[in-house]
């Protein structure tokens, strides 16, 4: 009796999946991946096979993948000290040769050999390789509280998505192979600039016209004025509840580029808990996700 409830409970979850299965088949999903799920062993095992189930279902995943604590403990072995503006790491040519080193090295292969530990086959790159990623300097701007006048931000070698040129991607893909991208890019000139991971990934969906961009956070998603999830949230509705405060802190840029991207022809973002075992799966292949999903 046991095993026949067993038998019929997977035959439920794997009657419930299939609908969402197909609707996603053929189909590129970005991920971006970071936070607590990139720095548990569990939980990273768990990411590699939700990833290779997505390429196994005819699903393409490309995998963006962040870092900022590991290379903020390799700067700190170094005796490199860092500076914030705005939640973004200042970053001079000496501290840009260890975000590189870290990014685009142990931590892009770490992700790869996950995927592939767990029976998928995964390529490393970063958005320098094949020119996949042509970036510019990201300017910002702070007003003087005192004198009411506004100054330009030097931020050093961070940057900013300016053209992304997916042919790589789609070599990748066509390969039966998942790309796994370090968010880094280089200029026309050809210096190097470090990216936000949310934002060059965002870039990735919209170039590829991704089906969805999933954001891996620390955070259930997107909560409301009750701190209760907000399954889903229309483009239209986010600047009531930022102006009431809803969405308040980090989460306004989150939310806003979120938006941008749907703008930009991606059906929907999830902003999701990446703490939650095989989120991904759950979010794509389940009735009612786990995260907030952000769509016109």
């Amino acid at each position: 009796m046991t095993n026949n409830i067993a038998h019929q409970e997977i035959a439920r979850i794997l009657s419930e999946a299939l609908p969402f299965m197909q609707r996603y088949a053929g189909e590129t999903v970005v991920v971006k991946y970071g936070g607590h799920a990139m720095g548990d062993a569990d939980l990273a095992r768990h990411f590699a096979a939700d990833v290779v189930q997505l390429k196994l279902c005819g699903i393409n995943p490309i995998v963006v993948h962040g870092g900022g604590p590991q290379i903020g403990r390799m700067l700190d072995k170094l005796g490199i000290v860092s500076r914030f503006e705005d939640g973004l790491r200042v970053t001079d040519a000496a501290t840009m040769e260890v975000v590189e080193m870290v990014l685009a090295g142990s931590i892009n292969k770490g992700v790869v050999s996950h995927i592939q530990g767990a029976g998928g086959r995964a390529v490393g790159i970063s958005g320098k390789d094949g020119n996949l990623c042509i970036a510019e300097k990201l300017t910002r701007t702070r007003r003087d509280p005192d004198s009411n006048i506004e100054r330009v931000v030097d931020l050093g070698y961070v940057g900013e998505p300016r053209v992304i040129n997916p042919a790589l991607l789609s070599t990748i893909l066509h390969s039966d192979a998942i790309p796994v991208i370090a968010p880094i890019g280089v200029s026309p000139e050809g210096d190097t600039y470090n990216i936000n991971a949310d934002t060059f990934a965002g870039a990735i969906a919209v170039a590829m016209q991704a089906k969805r961009l999933l954001l891996l956070t620390d955070v259930t998603g997107v909560l409301d004025a009750k701190k209760q999830l907000i399954s889903e949230l229309k483009v239209a509705e986010v600047p009531a509840l930022v102006a009431d405060g809803t969405i308040s802190g980090g989460m306004i840029p989150k939310v806003e580029s979120c938006v941008s991207v749907v703008k930009g022809g991606v059906e929907g973002v999830i902003v999701l808990d990446g703490r939650v075992p095989h989120c991904v799966l759950l979010e794509l292949f389940t009735p009612h996700g786990v995260g907030t999903r952000i769509s016109e």
